[in-house]
Formats: C-alpha cells, sequence, structure tokens
C-alpha cells in the first residue's frame, strides 16, 4: 500500500513543472490570442493573479489528499500489526458501596461477541459468592442452641449470579438468582432459585414503578446489600422482625427532584403491596396483602470536623393480615422453643401483624455509626368460639453499629451490640456483641472479613436446668464481586 504513493520529491517536480506550463499557458496563449493594442497592462496582471491562485488551490487540495492517504495507510498498518490494540476507549470505574471503601479502576475486558437479544440499551452481567468458615457455636446469636445447635463448617453462603439492563424507553430490569441456597435448617431454601426478578420504570423520578420480586422495604439493614453490610451476618432483630423478598408492586421516588433540584436527596419515599409469603410462592395465601412503607430523611450532609459527613434517618412500617402455614419469620427465627432457643415461626392459625421500625446513620470521614429500633406485634385471628392456637404477642429489638477505618479505604474495624426481646415467654431475650475486621484487598469486589461474636441468653441464665446461656463463635468470610 506504501508503494503506490508517489515519492514526495517526484511529487515536488511535477507540481512545479505544472506549475511552470500553467504559467506560460495563462500569459503567452491571451497575448498571441489578443490584439495587443486592445489588451492594457491591467488586465494581463489580473488574469495572471487568477491564474496564481486556481493553481495554490489545486495544490492544497492535493496536499490534503495526501495527508488523508497517509493517514488512512498509518492505520492499516497499526491494524495489522502484533502490538494492534484490542479495545480503545476510557477506562470503567467501580466504586464500593460505602463512600469510605475503595474506588478502583478496572482493565479494559476483552473483545466478546455478547450481544443484547432484546431492545435494550445496555446489559450487564455480574454476581458475588460469598463463602464462610463458622467455628465456635455456629449461629448462636441466631437463637440456635440446645437441641438446635449447629457444627462447625465451611458454608457457601451466597452464590448469586444476576442479569440487569436498561432500555431507551426509561425501563430498567434485574433477574438474579442464588446457588448457595441451603441454610441447614429450612427446607423451602436447598436449591438454586429466584432472589431479585423485577422491572422498573423510572421515567419520573418522582415515583418510579418497580413491579415483581424484591425485597420488602422495611429495616435498614435489611434493604443495604449484602455485599456492603459492615458484619458478616445480619443483626438478629433484623432478621426476626423484617421480612423476606416479595412478590408485589411499588412505586418510590424522590419528591424533590424538580420542586427542588439541590435538595433531591432530602427525602425519599417507598410504597408497596405484596402477596405476604415470601418469595418464590406465586399463590397468595388469601385474598389479602401486605401494605409496606419507608421514608428516609437526608437530615444534614456537609462538613463536621473537617471531614465530609452527613447523618440520614428513617421509619418504616408493614401491615398483613396471614393464614395458617405462613412462615413470618423466613429470614431467621423469632419462635421460642422451650428451652429457650429460636426457630421460625410458622402460623398454626390465622393472624394480624403490626410492625414499625425506626433508624439512624451518622457518617463523618472514615466513622460510621448505626442504630436501628424494631417492633411487631402479632395478634391471632380465629373463628367465633375456636381458641387460638397461640397468644398475642410483642417482639421488639435493636442493634447499635460502630466502624472506623484504621487504614483510609482498606482496613476498618467494627463493633455491634444487638438485643432481641421475642416477648413470648419471661425472660426470653437474646444479646449479643460482635467485633470484626473488614480487610478491601479491592473495595467491596474482594474483601476478607472476620467477626467474633459472644452471645448471652436470659432464658438460659433464669432457667440453668437447660444448659449454658453463653457461647461464642467465630466466623470468616471471603468475598469476591464479580
Amino acid at each position: 500500500m506504501s508503494q503506490a504513493l508517489p515519492d514526495k520529491v517526484s511529487i515536488m517536480r511535477i507540481r512545479i513543472v505544472f506549475a511552470v506550463a500553467t504559467l506560460v499557458f495563462v500569459s503567452v496563449i491571451p497575448l498571441r490570442a489578443a490584439d495587443p493594442a486592445a489588451q492594457s497592462q491591467a488586465d494581463r496582471l489580473r488574469n495572471l493573479e487568477q491564474a496564481v491562485q486556481q493553481l495554490q488551490q489545486r495544490n492544497a487540495d492535493q496536499e490534503q489528499r495526501n495527508a488523508e492517504l497517509e493517514r488512512e495507510v498509518k492505520e492499516l498498518k497499526s491494524r495489522n500489526g502484533p502490538f494492534a490494540p484490542i479495545l480503545s476507549g476510557p477506562e470503567e470505574k467501580a466504586t464500593a458501596g460505602n463512600d469510605n471503601k475503595a474506588v478502583f479502576t478496572a482493565p479494559p475486558p476483552p473483545l466478546v461477541d455478547v450481544h443484547p437479544g432484546g431492545s435494550e440499551y445496555k446489559l450487564t452481567l455480574g454476581g458475588y459468592l460469598q463463602i464462610n468458615l463458622e467455628s465456635g457455636d455456629v449461629s448462636a446469636f441466631e437463637g440456635r442452641f440446645g437441641e438446635n445447635a449447629l457444627k462447625d463448617r465451611f458454608r457457601l453462603r451466597r452464590a448469586r449470579v444476576n442479569l440487569t439492563g436498561d432500555f431507551a424507553e426509561q425501563f430498567d430490569f434485574k433477574v438474579e438468582g442464588d446457588f448457595g441456597q441451603s441454610d441447614g435448617l429450612s427446607g423451602s431454601r436447598t436449591a438454586f432459585s429466584g432472589t431479585d426478578i423485577f422491572v422498573n420504570w423510572h421515567g419520573i423520578p418522582e415515583a418510579n414503578v418497580r413491579v415483581g420480586q424484591f425485597k420488602a422495604y422495611f429495616g435498614l439493614e435489611w434493604i443495604m446489600a449484602d455485599t456492603s453490610i459492615f458484619t458478616i451476618e445480619r443483626s438478629l432483630p433484623t432478621g426476626a422482625i423484617t421480612q423476606e423478598r416479595q412478590i408485589g408492586a411499588m412505586v418510590w421516588g424522590k419528591p424533590l427532584t424538580n420542586i427542588l433540584p439541590d435538595q433531591k436527596d432530602l427525602v425519599t419515599y417507598y410504597a408497596a403491596i405484596f402477596n405476604g409469603n415470601n418469595r418464590n410462592i406465586t399463590d397468595n395465601d388469601n385474598n389479602e396483602f401486605m401494605y409496606v412503607g419507608r421514608l428516609e430523611l437526608l437530615a444534614f450532609a456537609g462538613k463536621l470536623m473537617g471531614q465530609e459527613a452527613n447523618l440520614k434517618l428513617g421509619g418504616d412500617y408493614f401491615f398483613s393480615r396471614d393464614e395458617t402455614g405462613t412462615n413470618i419469620s423466613p429470614y431467621t427465627n423469632l419462635l421460642v422453643n422451650t428451652d429457650g432457643s429460636l426457630t421460625p415461626f410458622t402460623l398454626p392459625n390465622p393472624d394480624e401483624r403490626q410492625a414499625w421500625s425506626v433508624d439512624a446513620w451518622l457518617k463523618i470521614g472514615p466513622f460510621d455509626l448505626i442504630g436501628e429500633y424494631l417492633d411487631e406485634r402479632v395478634r391471632p385471628r380465629t373463628a367465633p368460639g375456636v381458641a387460638p392456637a397461640f397468644t398475642e404477642f410483642e417482639a421488639n429489638g435493636f442493634y447499635v453499629l460502630g466502624g472506623y477505618f484504621l487504614v483510609p479505604k482498606k482496613l476498618q474495624a467494627v463493633v455491634k451490640w444487638e438485643h432481641l426481646n421475642p416477648g413470648q415467654r419471661g425472660n426470653d431475650g437474646i444479646q449479643s456483641i460482635t467485633g470484626g475486621l473488614n480487610y478491601y484487598i479491592h473495595g467491596e469486589g474482594l474483601e476478607l472479613m472476620a467477626n467474633y461474636v459472644h452471645t448471652w441468653s436470659d432464658f438460659r441464665e433464669a432457667n440453668p436446668q437447660f444448659g449454658d446461656d453463653q457461647f461464642d463463635e467465630v466466623l470468616l468470610r471471603m468475598q469476591v464481586v464479580f
């Protein structure tokens, strides 16, 4: 290709000959054709100037064409060379959920021939793995002791793959499944099954609409991403009182987006309606629904003590009427056994439930302080003249968590105190203290976590005939997000 181009010296010689010939043509021929007496010196000069301008324009056009040919040759050589780039474009950045956690730059992905099957303009394949080592009094902080005690184990806690996408028509979607479902107790979570499966319309920021299966927005710790929580497992009050993923619909948004654009994050709301009998169950247990609402307020955003800081407040409420056989504590345990241990609460007869919670999250630079209180009242419903199979009770609990980065964006220390009062037997409270370290090798994308949990049972302490009332556990986790 490069040999086909004229040599630069040859091109210059051609230009000179062409210029001289043109000058002779435009000057001599008119002199012979015209009457010397009729043509003035000014006419000759004007003709010469026009001829020179035309010649200059032709030379400029030729130089531009030559430059374009040279660029094409260089481009072809770069594509065929041994070090030709696979991709060209800006690198993408991945940011962890916590502002203090590491921000890293990922290398360009390899060239893969994968295309959306529909009309979506963005399609992302991702997921994460969480693998635990649990030793000591395993899951005693969840009330699993005595006859329900678990043994030391390796545990595939979560192994999820998800597909997310966006449409130009202002729709987005998510489809996610989990390979690591078994928790050793619940027979309904023993194989691959769906977690988040929904479609969301975001055309109006004040009123997004989501339909499908997703988390019921009740409880701060529950709605935090599994890859972003500060301890290896969520607290017992969160697990006992919050609700599993549900099938339903939700309206949510930021109502101040257009009214006060600078304060658009000040208020966020969520209002949802669900079947109310947990995930992957398409049949409703009755003709009634679960109603869930959450309101968040960004009370402060600015600087404190020279550090970026913010304070977020939240409140939640839900109401549900359930039928016999519904598990009202599917995420963890709530029913108090005779020895003070806890198991999931499956209703022996219909009920009516109301629950509320409040939470606060203060962040000052490398320091986080989170607190949450939850309360649930469960009332039996029976036919007239029929005695209920359980008595009304009120369960409540709280946790307080503090986190601090010992090494910025790398090493974080965490302390948490939690307490649950199941409200079914006298002195049936369970409380724990957790201490831990989180090492962010590559942000949340590659993370090591270590927790030590000390738990004690008020019921066991008041009734020593049932055995030990204090328990200890060590948990380790490797987390990979892809």
